[in-house]
Formats: C-alpha cells, sequence, structure tokens
C-alpha cells in the first residue's frame, strides 16, 4: 500500500468516525438539485509526505497525474486565471462568460513587487530566494489576498506555500484552508508534490519533505458512500516518479516532462457530484 493510501485511509476514517456534522447549519454550497451539500469534517489535520521515499499518489483510485499538473502549470507558470489557457474543464463552474475566474489563483502569484533586489512576482521571488538566499525564512507565497477577495469567484483553498531549505534540502508547506477529501485531496497533494520536485530541481537542491495543513477537512454528504465503498479496498504500492532531469528554468517544465512508472490503481466507476 502506497503511503498516501494509508494517509488517504487514516484521514477519511477519522472523519467518518470521529468527525463532526454541520446539518444544523446554513451551509453555502449546493448540489446541482439545489439541495444544501453538508459535510462531515475534522479540523487541523497534519499529514506529512516524504517526497525522497514514494511519490504519493492514490491507488484506491487513480488521480490523472497530467490533469493535476495541467492546472499546477496553469497556475504557477501562466499565472493566469483565465480558463481559456487552461487544459480541461475543472474551472468552468467558477467562470463568467470571458472565461475569467477573478483575481484568483495565478492571478495572484503575477502580481510584481519591488524590493531591494528588483522587482519580482511571487514565483520568481521564490526561485531568486532558493538560489540566492536559501537560508532565508521567508520563502513563501500567499494567495488569499484579502483585498482581492471580492473579485474572486472562488476564495483560495490550497492558499500558501512555505518553502524551507535544511542543508541541501528543500522541504515545503502547504496551507489549505478547506479540502473536499474525495474529489481534491489527493489531486492537491499530487500536484504540489511535483511543484516541490520542480522547485528543487531548478535550484539544485535534494527534494525533502511536502507538510500538508488542512484547516477543515471534510467528506460530503453524498460523497460518504463512496468513500466508504474505496476504504473497502486493499491499497497497491506507489509508482515511480519520473521528471525529465535536464531541466533547469522552471517555465521549461510541460505536461509531459514528467512520469509515472508502475502506477496500477484500482478501478472506480464512481460519479463524484461536484457542491458549488
Amino acid at each position: 500500500m502506497s503511503r498516501a493510501d494509508e494517509i488517504f485511509r487514516q484521514n477519511c476514517l477519522d472523519i467518518l468516525n470521529n468527525g463532526v456534522w454541520d446539518t444544523d447549519q446554513n451551509v453555502r454550497p449546493r448540489w446541482e438539485d439545489g439541495a444544501p451539500a453538508h459535510t462531515v469534517k475534522k479540523f487541523g489535520i497534519v499529514n506529512r509526505y516524504d517526497l525522497r521515499e514514494e511519490f504519493p499518489i492514490l491507488t484506491l483510485r487513480r488521480t490523472y497525474l497530467k490533469t493535476c499538473i495541467d492546472e499546477l502549470l496553469w497556475i504557477w507558470q501562466q499565472k493566469s486565471n483565465n480558463i481559456h489557457d487552461l487544459r480541461g474543464h475543472i474551472w468552468d463552474s467558477w467562470a463568467d462568460e470571458s472565461g475569467s475566474i477573478g483575481k484568483a489563483y495565478g492571478y495572484q502569484l503575477a502580481q510584481k513587487h519591488l524590493y531591494a533586489e528588483g522587482e519580482f512576482d511571487q514565483v520568481d521571488r521564490v526561485l531568486y530566494d532558493l538560489k540566492h538566499n536559501p537560508a532565508s525564512r521567508r520563502i513563501m507565497t500567499n494567495l488569499y489576498n484579502f483585498s482581492d477577495l471580492h473579485e474572486m469567484a472562488l476564495y483560495p483553498c490550497a492558499y500558501s506555500m512555505t518553502f524551507n531549505v535544511s542543508g541541501n534540502t528543500l522541504n515545503a508547506i502547504l496551507n489549505q484552508r478547506s479540502q473536499d477529501m474525495l474529489a481534491a485531496n489527493n489531486w492537491n497533494v499530487a500536484q504540489y508534490s511535483v511543484l516541490v520536485h520542480m522547485m528543487a530541481q531548478v535550484s539544485g537542491l535534494e527534494v525533502g519533505e511536502l507538510v500538508h495543513v488542512i484547516a477543515d477537512a471534510h467528506i460530503y454528504d453524498r460523497h460518504v458512500p463512496i468513500v466508504e465503498k474505496m476504504l473497502e479496498k486493499e491499497g497497491k504500492p506507489a509508482p515511480k516518479f519520473m521528471m525529465d532531469k535536464s531541466i533547469t528554468d522552471f517555465y521549461a517544465f510541460t505536461r509531459d516532462s514528467f512520469s509515472l512508472e508502475g502506477y496500477d490503481p484500482h478501478p472506480f466507476e464512481d460519479k463524484i457530484p461536484v457542491a458549488v
């Protein structure tokens, strides 16, 4: 069983067995039929993934790594907030008629600020510091800009990355205010693990840990039977993560720079309803 399978199983069992339901509250999300989308949740889950040991991807069901990477590159490389720049349709429900999701995600990373060393956006500042100031405790990004929240189609869920260099090893913390465990948990873990691999390689560092901090880890009411069925399966070994080792420019990576060797997830035929 992969480490990602073990952690996912532990998290979900804890939520289902010990979590708190919000059925007594007026909740914002709605199902497609208009019914309120209630959840059972645990507060303050912290998971650690050692990327030196294995790549954290589920085998209990398939996580589509290429599609995860498409979204990652859309946000972190293109710094776009328009779905017309994104392969796939995962953001369609939140886009306006022009394709914009407002001043969210890539828009925030693209905003430039003046520093003593020059003008940088958030991504380029991280890349600069990892090479020139690796001892810094200030290497981080933040998408939760309060002055722009009213112009975002969706408040950022995965809102902050903190990078920390220990010796020659790059570690990172992903902070997440809210996590749909079935639809998005391993999606985010896989894509931000790829990001740490990318940042480490172009900075001449070894990859280390990804620590995932989730404030509100929840399972939607209509997802519970799907999760319970998934947890009946036995996980399989983690695949081998492959990355083009010749790339030294963060902006030269493409979706085809990455692959998995030996990925054999369990079949998954359930349709996951999404609450908006």
